[in-house]
């Protein structure tokens, strides 16, 4: 099996699993209706200890852009390999979005907003700011990219990597993840995104692409900077890209701030 075969498969079950707890605690007519923010977040730990189990060993299962951004600005990727993994990521992502689709067929419509049926397939803001929720997506990504890069530092006995990495998620679900529903992986959104705009979803409405570029620019600067920040301060190594990582971080913050101010 190809690298890009195995990002396709590795992050269409990361989406079947993670939009589907998403689905059956939004959904109506659901058994695991209301079973709330704990079970969304230990829904998608298991979501990516899975698929990292499926096809770690062939593709190193990065089932992320900003992963595999970060990876190959830190050189610990090929830059030729990021287009197909890229590529094979969106790719999982609409497919695996397409099956959570059919899989609740029955329960689209059944009096779901139009706007719940939207966030299981894609993240929103719990309070509408821009520069803050960029932020939010900005600090998840760095602590997701950052964790990986030092889990993969420690010897564990074999195999249970995986599980480490599942127990990341879980705790950037938990503390982070409040303000955005934490996409904090451009395909994650983007793709489910693409599904929900082009699915015949009874009741569905607008996929409000006006957010659509937060999930996506926040996780591949906040991968970038948790890649390079760790590689200089355990590694020593400095890259040019860090320096401007750091000065589009900062202006985000001060854009954040400025923004929240400007509403007290």
């Amino acid at each position: 099996m190809s690298d890009f075969l195995g990002e396709i498969i590795g992050t269409m079950l990361l989406i079947i699993l993670g939009n589907g707890v998403n689905a059956g605690v939004t959904l109506k007519k659901s058994y695991a209706e209301s079973g709330g923010w704990i079970v969304i977040t230990i829904g998608w730990g298991l979501a990516v200890t899975l698929g990292i189990y499926a096809v770690g060993r062939i593709s190193g299962a990065h089932l992320n852009p900003a992963v595999t951004l970060g990876f190959a600005f830190s050189g610990a990727h090929k830059w030729t390999e990021v287009l197909p993994y890229i590529s094979g990521q969106l790719i999982g992502a609409i497919l695996g979005a397409t099956i959570v689709w059919l899989h609740y067929l029955p329960h689209w419509g059944k009096a779901n907003e139009a706007a719940s049926q939207l966030g299981v397939f894609a993240t929103g803001p719990a309070v509408d700011s821009k520069w803050s929720n960029l932020l939010s997506e900005l600090i998840g990504t760095f602590v997701l990219v950052a964790g990986l890069m030092t889990i993969g530092a420690n010897e564990f006995t074999e195999g249970l990597n995986p599980l480490v990495v599942g127990v990341l998620i879980v705790a950037i679900g938990m503390s982070l993840g409040g303000t955005t529903g934490y996409a904090i992986n451009p395909a994650r959104d983007l793709g489910p995104r693409i599904a929900h705009f082009i699915l015949p979803i009874n009741g569905k409405g607008d996929s409000n692409w006006s957010y659509s570029w937060i999930p996506i620019v926040g996780p591949i600067l906040g991968g970038v900077l948790g890649a390079l920040m760790y590689q200089w301060m355990f590694e020593g190594v400095t890259s040019p890209v860090l320096y401007v990582s750091l000065v589009l971080t900062f202006g985000v913050i001060g854009m954040a701030v400025k923004e929240n101010g400007a509403k007290a």
